[in-house]
């Protein structure tokens, strides 16, 4: 009787793990392709799981933050959905490449058109995003999740710090440290001036070898004309004594 009861228990234990474990994982993301630096661009994924067993998503919209407006917002074409990208009037112009900007996209959504996110499913939805700001250290942003039985999900609930994380967390992307360069090439570009840097030190010093192997054989085949003349000279003179002997 004792090890039913405790089999039980373990049983509804193990279950509310898994139960909790799921909610916790199961919201709508964002993740960086590669980096998403300060002042650079970045192309990032929102991670939309399906957390529901009898319904299915068909729409996803994003609201970008304001306090930090990006002047490029471009989506990447999704197969199965249809995307419309939002401006609005900017407060504060913003100046990019010496021109100014006086309006930036606000909110994309992506409606099913002939797909949907079914049960035990997610879908990705990439953005180009930039020019990132120098002054933050991640972008905040909100999320509505929508489904094919009319229930929305909120994500929009901000993380504060040191406390638990909310119930429907909205989508934060962390930005790293700027890389001196806004396209995030800085890097790679160095790297391939050292490289060019250190061919062209490599083909100077073996121009300059070359050179002095070239002025060494010149001067070997100097002196070996010389003795060559001299030996010549010496040998008409003896011949012509042994002819006047």
């Amino acid at each position: 009787m004792n090890v039913s009861r405790i089999a039980l228990a373990t049983g509804v234990a193990a279950s509310s793990v898994l139960l909790l474990s799921g909610t916790a994982f199961a919201h709508v993301s964002v993740q960086p392709q590669g980096e998403a630096a300060k002042g650079g661009y970045a192309t990032v994924n929102f991670k939309v799981p399906n957390e529901r067993d009898n319904a299915s998503t068909v729409k996803l919209e994003v609201s970008l933050p304001t306090e930090h407006p990006l002047s490029s917002v471009m989506p990447q074409p999704v197969p199965g959905w249809k995307v419309e990208v939002t401006k609005s009037k900017l407060a504060k112009p913003l100046q990019v490449h010496g021109k100014q900007i006086t309006e930036a996209v606000s909110k994309v959504t992506w409606t099913a058109d002939g797909s949907k996110i079914a049960p035990g499913q997610f879908q990705q939805f990439p953005l180009s995003l930039g020019k990132l700001p120098e002054d933050a250290d991640q972008l905040v942003f909100k999320a509505l999740q929508t489904y094919d039985n009319k229930e929305v999900v909120r994500w929009i609930e901000e993380s504060k710090e040191g406390a638990a994380e909310p119930e429907s967390p909205a989508p934060v992307l962390k930005l790293s440290a700027a890389t001196g360069d806004e396209h995030g090439g800085g890097a790679k570009d160095a790297s391939a001036k050292d490289g060019k840097n250190a061919g062209h030190d490599e083909d100077a010093k073996s121009e300059e070898a070359s050179e002095s192997s070239s002025d060494t054989t010149a001067r070997i085949l100097g002196i070996v004309g010389i003795l060559v003349g001299v030996a010549g000279v010496a040998f008409g003179v003896l011949a012509g004594r042994r002819r006047t002997s």
